[in-house]
């Protein structure tokens, strides 16, 4: 078994972070996605859509998609749970998940898309429109959570899950590489923010 990474990247570090968590250890493949080490044909063998992170299974299965990833892994070792025990708590945590990726994640990521030079180079068309628009959709997202946080310790309720790795890999993500950041007043989302990051998994 082993998972084909690029460290510092979003998707693969909630897989990190995860692992992290459960204190499971595989060995690693950086797929270096700065040279398009994702898009050569060995590659994109294993993921058609040229994403990192890839589990490759002893029988040479691969999934993609970092919450498939970890779902693989719950069932495998399903304590410290990180998707819930309960029927509820599983699909609290599972609103949770699609929260953070549609409203937040999504946001994040078109204003990487359309904003940033670093993209600038491998996208046909960067529509600065569209940047602003994500930027603004961002800043909603941050009032959101932190309106939400004002009522729990954590995204989906009183116990840590998968959906505060989803949403601390995407705030880091929003800060170091997109300059998006909380406002000061929102103290809640940051309080959050200051607990999860200071979890052990959090720099994994």
């Amino acid at each position: 078994m082993k998972l084909y990474t690029f460290p510092g990247a979003p998707n693969p570090r909630r897989v990190h972070i995860y692992l992290a968590e459960k204190g499971i250890q595989l060995p690693f493949e950086r797929v270096d996605i700065t040279t398009r080490a994702n898009r050569t044909p060995e590659f994109l063998a294993k993921n058609p859509l040229g994403g990192v992170p890839v589990l490759e299974l002893d029988d040479g299965t691969h999934i993609a998609e970092s919450v498939a990833i970890c779902r693989y892994f719950e069932a495998r070792q399903p304590e410290p749970s990180l998707f819930g025990r309960t029927p509820e708590a599983i699909a609290r945590i599972d609103m949770w998940n699609r929260r953070v990726e549609m409203r937040f994640m999504q946001a994040v990521g078109l204003v990487w898309l359309h904003g940033s030079p670093f993209t600038a180079k491998v996208v046909k068309k960067q529509l600065p429109e569209m940047a602003e628009l994500a930027r603004s959709l961002v800043r909603e997202a941050f009032a959101f959570l932190d309106s939400e946080l004002a009522q729990r310790a954590f995204i989906a309720g009183d116990a840590y899950s998968m959906a505060d790795i989803l949403a601390l890999t995407t705030f880091d993500f929003a800060g170091q590489l997109n300059q998006l950041h909380p406002e000061p007043e929102q103290k809640s989302l940051l309080r959050w923010h200051a607990e999860v990051a200071a979890r052990p998994s959090a720099k994994a």
